[in-house]
């Protein structure tokens, strides 16, 4: 008993649901808010977006003594972002710009970021949309995994450093955010940053029912037609067209609507859909 204060705690949330198959639920949303309030020195909460982050992840928080760890990972199969490599690389640093993904030349039109496994799907999903509509645009796709590192350095050991945050999400630039939990606790974890005023965060909004995986994201305006609509929306060269692309948005979620109340299933391209290199090839 003498030893248990070196017990790591790693408390693991899978969000689930009784019925149905959603993915998306506010257990997870609530559970890391109030530990992210928790003396930094002690607390660290941890996204990995597909399973191998989440290996490296477990693996790290495993070895830990004298933290509080929180792992957010769902329960149903997702697409395989990095290898194993990669994925321990990238949770070292904890976040970074995903070059394969990513095609800005150095100066980004907009940020898009993630944090969580569905968000990070529906992200690189709605890049594809936006490059397809648009495919000169300038588009940088950042994912986090651990969430603290997205904190100034002053406020938790874990924050970058504000030039390293600058140059991965600019200074100036939108920077749309999809995120598994409440969009506030984004907000105030980047509040002391330059660019926060052009953090648009897409979260948990408290809206659920028993329904499709894609409609619960689609209720919480985290899918991947609202995320590239909002990428549009505040970008100043495509102020001419983003009218027409809302209803291009509205279309294509009354088409969703309709089909899962008719089927009770997502559409063929949500459940089928996969990255495709040529999104970022495409001039």
């Amino acid at each position: 008993m003498a030893q248990t204060h070196r017990i790591s705690h790693l408390p693991t949330d899978l969000p689930c649901v009784a019925s149905g198959p959603q993915r998306l639920l506010a257990s997870g949303s609530r559970l890391h808010r109030p530990l992210a309030n928790k003396k930094a020195d002690i607390i660290r909460v941890y996204l990995p977006p597909d399973a191998n982050t989440l290996l490296s992840v477990v693996d790290h928080c495993a070895r830990s003594r004298d933290y509080i760890n929180v792992i957010v990972a769902g329960k149903q199969p997702q697409l395989q972002w990095l290898d194993m490599e990669a994925a321990v690389a990238h949770c070292r640093a904890g976040l970074g710009v995903w070059e394969w993904a990513s095609k800005d030349e150095g100066d980004p039109d907009a940020v898009v970021a993630c944090a969580g496994d569905v968000p990070t799907m529906e992200a690189l999903a709605a890049v594809m949309i936006v490059r397809e509509a648009f495919p000169l645009l300038r588009l940088r796709v950042v994912n986090v995994v651990d969430l603290m590192a997205l904190q100034a350095p002053s406020q938790h050991p874990h924050g970058i450093a504000d030039d390293a945050f600058d140059r991965m999400f600019t200074t100036d630039k939108p920077v749309i955010f999809a995120y598994h939990g409440y969009p506030a606790l984004i907000h105030r974890l980047t509040y002391r940053r330059t660019n926060h005023a052009n953090f648009h965060v897409h979260g948990y909004q408290e809206e659920g029912t028993t329904t499709t995986p894609f409609d619960m994201a689609v209720l919480n305006k985290l899918d991947r037609f609202h995320l590239a609509e909002a990428v549009v929306e505040r970008v100043p060269s495509l102020a001419a067209t983003k009218e027409e692309f809302a209803r291009f948005v509205e279309s294509k979620l009354a088409e969703h609507d309709a089909y899962i109340r008719e089927n009770g299933e997502d559409l063929p391209e949500i459940r089928n859909w996969r990255w495709l290199a040529s999104a970022v090839d495409a001039q």
